[in-house]
Formats: C-alpha cells, structure tokens, sequence
C-alpha cells in the first residue's frame, strides 16, 4: 500500500455535505489537504466525489433527497458545477489543476467509449491533473440509483490500473454489527468472502444525503478485490493514515487477479436490454468451452435491443449464465434462431456468417 503508485480514492455524500444539502467548504478542503499532500513524482491519485445532487439541494430551496428522478438530475444539474467550482478552487492552494469526468455505466461497457475514457483519465493524470470522477447524474436513470458511487469507484480504479483503492465514508470500517450497538467491533482485514460469514451489513447512513451505505461499499471492495487490488475501506477523518499505509478501517486484499479491462465492466456496470435464451448445448459450449454464441443454440429472445446492446444470456429455466454485447438487433434475430451461420450467409450474405455475441464480449456470470 505505501508502494501504491496509482490510487482512486472514493469520497460519499455524507462526507462533504450537510445533512441539510449544500457543500461544506471545510470538509472539502480537509480531504483536498490530504489528497495534494499524498500525491507526488512518485504518485497519482484519482478522486471518485459523489455529492452533485445533495450539492444541489439548498440552492434549489429542496430540505431533502427528491425521489422523483427529474428533481434528483435538476438537483444534480445545479450542484454538479458547485462541487467541481469547490474542488478547483482548494486544489488551486497547493497548486494544482482538477479535470472533470462524468461517466455512465453505457459508456463504460463499448469499446470506443471504454478506451476513450481510459485515454483521458490517464492523459490527466500524466499532465499533473487530479481526475474528479462523477457519474453523469443529469441524463442517467439506474445510475443515480447505483450506489453511492462505490461500485463505480471499483470500476475506475479497474479502468485505470490502479495499485489502490480507498473508499471513505461517515464510519470507520466494516463492523460485524451495528457500529453503535455495544459488542460490536471493527474487522481489520478481510481475505475472502469467508470472512464475512454472519456479518449482517448496514444500508444507507443516517445523514439522508446519499445513497449507499455499506452494502455498496462491501460490493465495491469484492470486486476490487476479485480484479486483483486490495482495498482500504475507512472515514473520511483517517484518510492520511490510509494514504500512508498505516493501518487504519477494514483491508479488502486481493482475492483474484485482473481480467480484460471491458469485461468487468460488462459484468458489474451494464444494465441488459434484453436476454437471449440458450439451449443446453449453447449453455455448454459458452460456459464450459468458453465460445461464441451462434444463431444455432438460441431458442428464444426477450427485450427490445440493438446490436451493440448488452444483454443476458439465460439457459431454458432463465437463469442468467453470461452477459455480452450482441451483434445484431432484436428485430432480425428471430429468423436466424436454430439455424448455422453457414446456412444464413448462403440465404442472406456473408454479413450473416457471424455469431451474435463473440466470446471477446462476453463474460460469465458466477463461473
């Protein structure tokens, strides 16, 4: 961890917020201090904010979260701009420059949107620049109910190759109850999902202003952890000793290793659009064989998608045992089930002797 080169640090709501909605400037500059004093020739870091919406609540005279979707993006619309105006102006103490990245879980799971994200936040990075990553809460819909940001922590930190992931929050690590029911005590490490057995996980904070809660922040860290990164999940108050490898919250070490960089996110942050149901003998060839799906083991469609679209590959009970991106739309796949690729491209050009989803777009689910 001291030999971190590479760090995405993950910040919550709770933690740069008023319960009441609007920004706390020291809070702010208390986690700029920490992050410019932590970066160096021989390190970057990455900073993944959450709190756009409940940025945006004051100013547009709301005294809590709105449910309503078009309230939550006007929200973010309004404190989007504060947080990164916020950001700038305590990062320009020490000196140094903060770019902006909205991303949406669309984006991440296609190729040019994948490598043209990963183009810019290392590009920021070598420039001297500390990223400031949000989702895109003003067009997203399932994003704004994501999380909190953690899972999308995860995912950048996978995206960027990063030695690091820190995640804080309003506690100071995962605790096998209720942190403030007496008995209760701190996990220190965490070296596989045995470890959690009988740890009954808390959901949203009592600040009101985020979404997550430590179910989110647990996923987050198993699927760091699962791609190969330990995770150091602490508050906000201990993010130097963090940073500076002194034990401090709850350590996530690495229980996988890393996977083509596209896929984690087809498995984690795409939402599908539809679902192809395969025969058993296409369920076998996918998950045992690990090939391409081809027009002749489909025995259903369900869903409106184009190609390109993510969707779930189910076996006959509706199980889903993959996810890819498939290649063609819903429309033209139901006169191609059951039938061989050599068959269609005789029948309707060799445009057609393809698989609908190739196994460099899929990935296995629960493998």
């Amino acid at each position: 961890m001291v030999d971190a080169r590479r760090v995405v640090v993950k910040i919550g709501s709770s933690s740069l917020t008023t319960a009441a909605g609007g920004l706390d400037a020291d809070r702010v500059d208390a986690l700029v201090d920490v992050v410019a004093k932590a970066r160096g020739t021989e390190r970057e870091i990455v900073l993944v904010s959450s709190g756009a919406i409940a940025a945006g609540l004051a100013p547009l005279g709301l005294d809590r979260r709105p449910r309503d979707l078009a309230r939550q993006q006007a929200a973010a619309s309004v404190g989007q701009g504060l947080l990164v105006a916020r950001y700038t102006a305590s990062f320009a103490r020490y000196g140094v420059r903060v770019g902006q990245v909205l991303l949406t879980s669309d984006d991440m799971s296609r190729r040019a949107h994948y490598r043209n994200a990963y183009r810019t936040l290392d590009k920021l990075l070598a420039m001297g620049a500390v990223p400031v990553v949000n989702e895109n809460d003003t067009v997203a819909t399932d994003e704004i109910r994501f999380g909190d940001n953690d899972r999308l922590a995860a995912l950048v930190a996978h995206l960027v190759r990063a030695d690091l992931l820190v995640l804080l929050s309003d506690v100071d690590g995962l605790y096998d109850g209720d942190p403030s029911t007496p008995g209760t005590s701190r996990i220190a490490e965490v070296r596989g999902p045995q470890d959690l057995d009988g740890v009954s996980i808390g959901s949203a904070g009592k600040a009101g202003v985020g979404t997550g809660g430590m179910v989110t922040k647990v996923e987050a860290a198993r699927i760091a952890a699962g791609a190969g990164m330990p995770v150091v999940l602490t508050s906000a108050s201990q993010a130097a000793d963090a940073l500076a490898g002194r034990p401090t919250g709850t350590l996530f070490h690495p229980t996988g290793k890393r996977s083509a960089d596209r896929l984690l996110w087809l498995a984690h942050a795409s939402a599908p659009l539809g679902a192809l149901i395969l025969d058993d003998g296409a369920v076998q060839a996918v998950v045992k064989r690990r090939t391409s799906l081809l027009p002749a083991g489909i025995a259903g469609i369900e869903g409106d998608f184009s190609a390109g679209d993510p969707v779930e590959l189910r076996d006959t009970t509706g199980h889903a045992v993959a996810r890819g991106l498939v290649n063609f739309d819903a429309r033209e796949l139901p006169r191609l089930l059951g039938r061989s690729t050599r068959e269609l491209a005789r029948e309707l050009g060799p445009a057609y002797e393809r698989e609908v989803v190739h196994r460099d777009d899929l990935v296995l689910l629960n493998p």
